[in-house]
């Protein structure tokens, strides 16, 4: 066992499924104590069980690690809230956490009812809302309370996906993961000051939600897993805001949102030069994009 994570308390949302179980064991396996809660649902996030997350734990601790099963659904404020009591009461801290928790519901945006849309905006937008506002006032209050702030950071690790690009047949679960890049970018900033670290990771690994779609099963969500524990120590300090694409052997950096052209005309712009200068200047509507 490394001892990277050593005395860190860490929740791990959705830790009953593939990535989330990956990762439980990696962070374990880094010394850290691991709290895993998961609702326990199908794909399509139907159903409850209770022995999802309370398998992973057993694993961890069958392995000589340190492990407490929670349950619950992460889109709820007061259940969160009552996650990071219970895991204060029993641990006494929590050093970081990671929300893999999802559900999908693909289908044309045509044909897209507005159930499937609220119910997978909810689990993964609300649900990474839910979770980090929580812990995020946790964190501040301790921070506050130390002479001199946090002796170490806490880390926050949300979960994004390539869908957040745009991917056909998935407008709800691309629109939750694009909103997932907001908050981390947002929560990044607010929450630097208390000494809190928010990143984004962007998976791709053969799991459940991806069998269909991705042949290559050795992208396995164990090679994800390192990379959330490396964000959890305390060798990531000062490294906030960012997106981080995990594939296989392979690390990546995303780049944000930025300005690529820029076109300028003195008096403010009329309709009619806009249409060639999105051509022109701007290079909109070329083959090349």
């Amino acid at each position: 066992m490394s001892e990277l994570l050593d005395g860190k308390v860490c929740i791990v949302a959705g830790g009953g499924g593939d990535l989330g179980r990956a990762t439980a064991l990696e962070l374990a396996t880094n010394g850290a104590t691991v709290v895993v809660t998961d609702l326990g649902t199908s794909l399509k996030g139907e159903g409850k069980a209770e022995e999802p997350a309370a398998a992973t734990a057993e694993r961890i601790k069958a392995d000589g690690g340190e492990a407490m099963a929670h349950f619950g659904d992460i889109t709820s404020l007061e259940y969160t809230g009552t996650l990071v009591e219970d895991v204060l009461e029993e641990y006494g801290r929590i050093d970081g956490a990671v929300n893999y928790a999802g559900i999908l519901r693909d289908t044309y945006l045509t044909d897209m009812s507005g159930d499937e849309w609220d119910d997978v905006i909810h689990v993964h937008l609300r649900g990474h809302f839910s979770l980090l506002r929580n812990l995020a006032r946790h964190w501040r209050e301790r921070d506050r309370e130390a002479e001199h702030g946090l002796s170490t950071e806490r880390s926050f690790v949300s979960v994004t996906s390539p869908s957040a690009l745009g991917n056909v047949g998935q407008a709800n679960y691309s629109a939750a993961k694009a909103g997932v890049l907001g908050l981390t970018r947002t929560a990044a900033r607010e929450l630097s000051q208390s000494n809190v670290r928010v990143n984004a990771l962007l998976p791709i690994a053969y799991t459940r939600m991806t069998e269909d779609i991705l042949e290559d099963k050795s992208k396995s969500p164990e090679k994800v897993a390192p990379v959330v524990a490396a964000l959890m120590s305390d060798d990531a300090a000062g490294i906030t805001g960012r997106t981080i694409r995990a594939v296989g052997d392979s690390v990546s950096i995303v780049s944000d949102p930025e300005i690529e052209r820029t076109a300028i005309t003195e008096g403010g712009w009329t309709a009619d030069r806009l249409t060639s200068t999105f051509r022109d200047a701007l290079a909109l509507g070329n083959s090349s994009d």
